[in-house]
């Protein structure tokens, strides 16, 4: 059975390497509104959202809206639908870092309260969602999408992708770091000790730090006044780049929870740099360690890391999650 489906952009990403980019190179088809919030502190960005997409769904009556993740276009479409009564999936439902002053944590917990459908990665988040009293006939465990796409574009960035040559660099002979979150880089003191820690990291193992800056992080770098030392900053990459960057990384540190899952499936150890995750399992079959921002432990997090053994399991699914999700969504709202 076809579905019939639009994509619904609030722009709350809008540069083209963070936007544009990802439609073309994934071969998506454009989106069929696109709401051009922009930036803007959490309730504006928010409110703005609200606003437009209760308009399109006032107009275009969807039956089921998919959200995915734990941004705040997730938490706005989400809100927004349930309160005019349309069904809302919640794709990456059940992740918890239990650390409220990430507002990614608020986005996603109360995006799991209003949703209809939740498409739970693993049982770990289906047990989470039962403990908060979410009804078992709402939760649904699928895998993640994050290993979709991963699978079915990982060949084109091996054989098509050139941003190892272009920043002259060898497979597994360098580290690749991202670090946008708002809890590390919106405050001076955290933002400046990992970037020491990332900097002892490059000089006690001789190899190339590579870290696509995102403009947040770079506005706030420039406000403080901090340094990058020994590393190389670099625009952000578009998705095929990145996912050629992170297969042949030595080792990823990253405060981005979708890229501990990635470094994961790829089978690249990776070290996080935060005090939480709302991926456990990464950590728990030993793909990944939590290394907050104290400069010396992220360099004692880094030499761990990399004296184990890259042999686990990846525990988020065999690629078909989407499927499945197409699956549940049309088996109940046409059987």
């Amino acid at each position: 059975m076809s579905l019939d489906y639009f994509i619904l952009h609030t722009g709350q990403h809008y540069s083209y390497k963070l936007d544009k980019v990802f439609f073309e190179q994934l071969g998506l088809p454009p989106s069929k509104y696109n709401l051009g919030v922009g930036s803007g502190s959490h309730a504006k960005e928010t409110g703005k959202m609200l606003i437009g997409i209760e308009r399109v769904l006032l107009e275009e009556k969807p039956t089921v809206i998919l959200v995915e993740g734990d941004t705040n276009t997730v938490l706005a479409g989400a809100l927004a639908a349930s309160k005019v009564h349309i069904k809302v999936g919640h794709v990456e439902a059940g992740l918890r870092s239990y650390d409220r002053q990430m507002p990614e944590e608020i986005n996603r917990t109360l995006t799991d309260h209003c949703s209809d459908y939740l498409f739970a990665p693993t049982e770990k988040e289906k047990a989470i969602l039962l403990d908060e009293g979410t009804p078992d006939d709402k939760i649904f465990v699928t895998g993640n999408t994050i290993v979709d796409a991963i699978y079915q574009n990982l060949d084109i960035a091996k054989k098509g992708g050139n941003a190892l040559h272009t920043l002259h660099l060898a497979p597994g002979e360098y580290f690749l770091v991202t670090l946008h979150r708002q809890e590390n880089v919106d405050n001076s003191a955290r933002f400046s000790s990992i970037l020491k820690g990332l900097s002892k990291v490059a000089s006690e193992f001789h190899l190339p730090v590579i870290y696509p800056i995102h403009p947040r992080s770079r506005k706030m770098m420039a406000e403080f006044g901090l340094k990058a030392q020994n590393l190389k900053l670099i625009e952000p990459l578009d998705f095929l780049g990145f996912l050629q960057l992170e297969s042949n990384a030595r080792l990823i540190l990253t405060d981005s929870g979708g890229v501990q899952e990635e470094a994961c499936v790829l089978n690249v150890p990776c070290v996080t740099l935060r005090d939480n995750t709302e991926r456990p399992e990464t950590i728990e079959v030993g793909a990944n360690i939590l290394a907050g921002a104290s400069p010396h432990k992220i360099l004692k997090c880094v030499r761990f890391m990399l004296s184990r053994q890259n042999n686990w399991i990846n525990p988020f699914g065999d690629g078909k999650a989407g499927k499945r999700i197409v699956e549940i969504i049309t088996g109940a709202e046409h059987g």
